[in-house]
């Protein structure tokens, strides 16, 4: 995988979201209002996306995959294209569902029925056992090159049952220790900024605040 360097400084970061989902589009320009990075983001859906070569995202890793998606479809345009990967990791059943989470329960399986399996392979494990995290890796490109990769995550642990109408995924079952919420209770702006998916990406608004990155 090859990485590059930048020259450019202080203009506005234009980033192509590597989706044609405009639903994550909104959810990542929610995450980037409570940045407190100063250097101006414009992201847009990558032109196109469900027309181009599909990526595999069969690498063993968040950071992997998430490279890897960048630096696909980024070879489909001039501009910098934003990746992401991300998933519930639980180490006591050795780090699944991990980047296997959308797919826990198989192919076509609803998030109903990877909560339900999740909680079956849980059964009878109690206290620390239970501990889990969600991590989400981001990654950017352009034309092939990866310019940065970033991660983080929100640490947790994992309800008997679910709990809370909002969110999606494991939400339900996801307990923040803290507010004795789950994912699932939280609202839109207490989710955004406690999330892993938003501190990964301030993270990433932050980077590009203090480094050079291409127009």
């Amino acid at each position: 995988m090859r990485s590059c360097t930048s020259t450019s400084v202080g203009a506005p970061v234009k980033l192509l979201l590597a989706s044609s989902n405009a639903g994550k589009l909104a959810e990542f320009q929610a995450l980037g209002s409570v940045s407190t990075a100063t250097r101006q983001v414009e992201l847009a859906l990558l032109p196109g996306f469900a027309s181009l070569p599909a990526y595999d995202e069969s690498a063993p890793t968040f950071a992997e995959n998430a490279a890897g998606k960048a630096q696909h479809y980024s070879r489909f345009t001039d501009k910098l294209v934003l990746a992401d990967d991300s998933g519930l990791v639980v180490p006591a059943l050795g780090g699944a569902p991990g980047v296997h989470s959308a797919r826990y329960a198989g192919a076509g399986a609803s998030d109903e029925d990877r909560v339900r399996k999740l909680l079956e392979e849980m059964r009878g494990k109690r206290s620390d056992a239970r501990d889990a995290r969600f991590v989400c890796v981001l990654a950017v490109a352009k034309q092939g090159c990866v310019h940065a990769v970033v991660s983080d995550f929100a640490p947790g642990g994992l309800l008997e049952s679910p709990r809370g109408t909002g969110g999606f995924g494991y939400d339900p079952v996801f307990l923040v220790p803290e507010l004795s919420k789950t994912f699932a209770e939280l609202s839109r702006e207490e989710k955004n900024w406690l999330s892993h998916r938003g501190k990964a990406y301030r993270r990433l608004l932050e980077a590009f605040a203090g480094s050079p990155v291409a127009k």
